[in-house]
C-alpha cells in the first residue's frame, strides 16, 4: 500500500505519500480499505515528534480516524464482515491506503453518509461524549461553554450539546467563526480577540466548560462556574501551569477534570463505542447532526492539509481523500 509517512520530526513537508508494508489484522481486528481520514491537531503534534503514538502503534503514519470498507477480518471478529462500510477510532496509522484496527472501535456509517462525512466523526464524537457527557455530566437545561466553538471538537460539541437541549456558548477567533457557530446552535458567542470572556459572562453562570486552551484560561473559568460546577480539559494550547485558586473550589464545590483518548485501553473505546452507538448515531440517523467539512486534500497532499490546520484558518474538518 501507499501512505503518508513522517520521514523525520518537522514541518509539513516531511509527510511524504510513499509505499509501506500492508498492516496484518490480528485476531480481533478488521482491515480496512480507507476511502477517507481525518485530519486532527494531534496528527500535527505528531509530525513535529512532539506526541507519539502508544507502544505498538505504527510512529511514522498519522490519522486517528477513517472511513471505509472492510477487506477482511480476524478470526475472532464477529460484529463485521467483509463489504461492511465504516467508520473508525484509531491510535494512529490513518493516512494510508489500508488500516487494521479492532472491531470494538469501528462504527457503521452513518445512513446516508458519504465516506468522506464518516471520517469526519469518530475522533470528535468520542472526544466530546465521553469528555462533555461522561466526564462533565452536561445535562439538559444546563448551560456549556465550549472555548473553541469553530474547531472540528467545538463543531461537535455544538451539536450534540444542542440536539440534547442544552443552551451553548461558545469563544472563537473572528465573527465569521461565531456566525458559523451559531448557525450550528450556538445561542451566543464570544470573540476572544475583542471580548473578555469572563467579563462577558459574569452574570450569565455556566455549568460545564470545554476548555482546549489551559493556561491563563484557568482562574477565569472557575470564576464563571457556577456552584457544582463542571470543568474539563482536553488539551492546554496555550500552556500546562497556572495559578489555582483552591479556595474558590472548595467553596463552590467545583470539578476540575480532563481526559486524553489516545492510549486508553481498548475495554474502555469498545464500552465508549457501544455508548456512542445507542444515543449519539441516532441523532446522526435522523439528521439532527451533521459534519462540518472545511475542505478536502488528496492522500498525497497531506502536507497541504497540514498547513491549512496549523494556520487556524479553517472552520469545521480538514479531510484526506483516496483518489
Amino acid at each position: 500500500m501507499k501512505a503518508a509517512v513522517i520521514t523525520q520530526a518537522g514541518g509539513p513537508e516531511v509527510l511524504q505519500w510513499k509505499d509501506y508494508a500492508d498492516p496484518v489484522p490480528g485476531r480481533e481486528e478488521v482491515l480496512i480499505e480507507v476511502k477517507a481520514a481525518g485530519i486532527n491537531r494531534a496528527d500535527v503534534a505528531q509530525r513535529q515528534g512532539k506526541y507519539p503514538p502508544p507502544p505498538g502503534v505504527t510512529v511514522d503514519i498519522p490519522g486517528l480516524e477513517v472511513a471505509g470498507v472492510v477487506i477482511s477480518c480476524g478470526e475472532g471478529v464477529t460484529r463485521w464482515k467483509a463489504g461492511d462500510r465504516v467508520c473508525a477510532l484509531l491510535a494512529g496509522g490513518g493516512y494510508a491506503e489500508k488500516v487494521a484496527v479492532l472491531e470494538g472501535q469501528c462504527l457503521p456509517v452513518p445512513e446516508g453518509y458519504s465516506f468522506t462525512e464518516a471520517a469526519a466523526l469518530p475522533e470528535a464524537i468520542y472526544t466530546v461524549w465521553s469528555n462533555v457527557f461522561q466526564r462533565g455530566r452536561l445535562q439538559r437545561g444546563e448551560t456549556f461553554l465550549i472555548h473553541g466553538g469553530s474547531s472540528g471538537i467545538g463543531v461537535t460539541a455544538i451539536q450534540l450539546a444542542h440536539a440534547l437541549g442544552s443552551r451553548v456558548i461558545v469563544t472563537v477567533g473572528s465573527e465569521a467563526k461565531g456566525v458559523a457557530c451559531t448557525e450550528l446552535g450556538a445561542d451566543r458567542f464570544i470573540n476572544y480577540k475583542s471580548s473578555d470572556f469572563e467579563q462577558e459572562l459574569a452574570d450569565e453562570k455556566v455549568d460545564v466548560i470545554l476548555d482546549m486552551v489551559g493556561g491563563e484560561y484557568l482562574p477565569k473559568n472557575l470564576r464563571i462556574l457556577r456552584e457544582e460546577g463542571r470543568l474539563v480539559y482536553i488539551n492546554t494550547m496555550g500552556g500546562n501551569r497556572t495559578e489555582l485558586d483552591l479556595s474558590l473550589v472548595m467553596r463552590k464545590r467545583l470539578s476540575i477534570t480532563g481526559s486524553t483518548l489516545r492510549g486508553r485501553e481498548y475495554a474502555y473505546k469498545k464500552a465508549l463505542t457501544e455508548d456512542i452507538l445507542e444515543h449519539v448515531w441516532p441523532l446522526l440517523n435522523t439528521g439532527q447532526f451533521k459534519p462540518v467539512i472545511y475542505s478536502l486534500f488528496p492522500f498525497e497532499e497531506a502536507a497541504a492539509a497540514h498547513r491549512v490546520m496549523e494556520s487556524s484558518e479553517h472552520i469545521g474538518k480538514l479531510i484526506l481523500t483516496a483518489s
